[in-house]
């Protein structure tokens, strides 16, 4: 029989056996608890092996090395944590379901697809907070471009920005079949997923004087602060 193990992850206590734990060859797991593991985990002052990560996820990768079983919940979180337990089967399952699929495969090539699209997130919260002091709100412009021609229109109205001394952040464009929208719709979700409250909106046309057609490519990201 497989010897029984207490385990600690992150002040989680479980207990499951060396052979539960080793299911996966080559996985850190099994590489923990291996007879020839040069470094086991440490012990806590009970005596039982402590990993340092979010225990409240632990016991779905249990439950997938002793049946097989899928998480039905926090699939982003377990994912995580299969990846980083290098459980790579249950990666793969993981990466099947729409949740993953949707975010890794769909929308995350998608974003890789936007020239400098990360840089571009850290400098509107940059200017955000910039204009945050004494304010309840701060509004970022935002110029998105999906084509070589969308930014041809806009050529002349981001001038007339500059000249203004207005600083805009400039998406785009890219060569994959999401629209302005979709973008707008990523550069929130992205935002709010740092912990911010942020909503879009077309630009006030008296915000500046562009021409008529370059109006639907500019945008006012809205941060509200309390």
């Amino acid at each position: 029989a497989s010897a029984v193990v207490k385990l600690n992850v992150g002040g989680e206590l479980f207990t499951t056996t060396v052979g539960t734990l080793r299911k996966i060859p080559g996985s850190k797991l099994a590489g923990m608890f291996c007879t020839l593991a040069k470094a086991s985990p440490s012990k806590d002052e009970e005596g039982r092996f402590f990993i340092d990560r979010p225990g409240t996820y632990f016991g779905a990768i249990l439950d997938y090395l002793r049946s097989g079983q899928m998480p039905k919940q926090h699939i982003p979180e377990v994912y995580r944590e299969a990846q980083f337990f290098e459980i790579t089967p249950l990666v793969k399952l993981l990466e099947d379901t729409p949740q993953i699929f949707g975010e890794q495969v769909a929308r995350k090539q998608f974003l890789l697809r936007v020239p400098s699209y990360s840089e571009n997130l850290e400098l509107m919260v940059r200017l955000a907070r910039a204009e945050a002091m004494a304010a309840r709100h701060s509004n970022v412009l935002v110029c998105v471009v999906h084509t070589e021609g969308d930014a041809a229109h806009c050529e002349e109205s981001l001038r007339v920005l500059e000249a203004t001394k207005r600083l805009v952040v400039k998406f785009g464009p890219w060569k994959a079949s999401p629209v302005i929208r979709d973008l707008l719709d990523s550069v929130k979700m992205d935002i709010e997923a740092q912990g911010y409250q942020v909503a879009y909106d077309y630009c006030s046309k008296k915000t500046f004087q562009p021409k008529a057609n370059a109006h639907e490519y500019f945008y006012t990201f809205r941060f509200t602060w309390w």
